[in-house]
């Protein structure tokens, strides 16, 4: 299968390094309106004129554009009966999120559109999942140096939607339709928010001000504590004990500790070599247009509580 990627920024370049990489894919096409961008990757992908021209030769596409081209480039992209895998946030509003919704029903033929939110492809997601089935507690915080790559963006759909995302699709999938409470604070570059559903307190927290980098996910329930760390890609479960000892006339606890074994591997990788098994057997891309546009609904209600 040959496959294009529009716009190679920082973005675009990871998935041209891992499609050239994988096994099915044959030839790699790039298109992106600074020229030099797609010149940079000539020694591995094909560079083209124009989005056309990469249309007329691919057979699926990763939109990695700046968040307010997605639309227009998702349509152009499906308007060709041609699948594509959107970089998250899968547009710029709601709004055209929905339009684009009506575009993917309304096409031609048959294709695969997904939402390319990468941290649904972290083993620790899963195993957190498996991990902690009913958690009571969940706090998530994805801290970031400030980068210039996002210009069109708040923290919120920057960083925060991705553990938007696990957290209403994976974690709370189901319940997260129903009614809970949403609270925020914070500005552009900085945010706080808390999600409260019937029997649970989820704390989100995202910031491109921090001097350190740091990805980590807790969860507390009535019978264990689960702890992981995104970049580490490490998952801990902590288990209190069936009895507490009495030493120097003072309570000790001692808990439990288990080292989950985690698989590591590159979540780019396995999201795109999904998509590219998606699509050439037909089948729905894991992280869907109607759940990319409802992280994007949360985002905006999140937003209003930033000053």
């Amino acid at each position: 299968m040959d496959v294009g990627i529009i716009g190679v920024g920082s973005m675009g370049r990871n998935h041209v390094r891992v499609y050239s990489e994988l096994k099915g894919v044959g030839k790699v096409y790039v298109y992106d309106p600074i020229r030099e961008n797609a010149q940079r990757v000539r020694d591995i992908a094909v560079p083209c004129d124009s989005a056309e021209d990469l249309l007329d030769k691919a057979e699926a596409v990763s939109i990695c554009v700046p968040t307010k081209y997605h639309f227009e480039t998702a349509k152009k992209v499906i308007h060709k009966g041609i699948s594509c895998l959107i970089e998250k946030p899968i547009t710029l509003t709601v709004s055209e999120g929905e339009e684009l919704l009506k575009v993917i029903k309304s096409a031609s033929k048959e294709i695969t559109v997904g939402v390319g939110h990468i941290e649904r492809f972290n083993p620790i997601v899963g195993e957190m999942r498996r991990i902690a089935t009913s958690p009571t507690y969940v706090e998530i915080k994805r801290h970031n140096p400030t980068s210039n790559r996002i210009t069109d963006a708040s923290v919120v759909e920057d960083l925060m939607i991705h553990d938007i995302d696990i957290v209403f699709n994976v974690i709370f999938k189901g319940e997260s339709d129903h009614n809970y409470k949403l609270y925020s604070a914070g500005n552009g570059n900085v945010c706080e928010a808390l999600i409260s559903f019937d029997r649970s307190v989820v704390a989100l927290s995202a910031s491109r001000l921090s001097s350190k980098k740091f990805r980590t996910f807790y969860a507390e329930s009535d019978d264990l504590t689960t702890e992981g760390d995104f970049m580490a890609q490490e998952v801990y479960i902590y288990k209190k004990p069936d009895k507490y000892g009495l030493e120097d006339e003072r309570y000790t606890q001692e808990n439990i500790i288990e080292k989950v074994l985690v698989n590591k591997v590159e979540p780019l990788k396995v999201e795109l070599k999904t998509f590219v098994d998606c699509v050439s057997s037909g089948k729905e891309f894991p992280v869907t247009p109607e759940e990319g546009v409802k992280n994007l609904r949360v985002c905006e209600e999140i937003k209003k509580g930033l000053r």
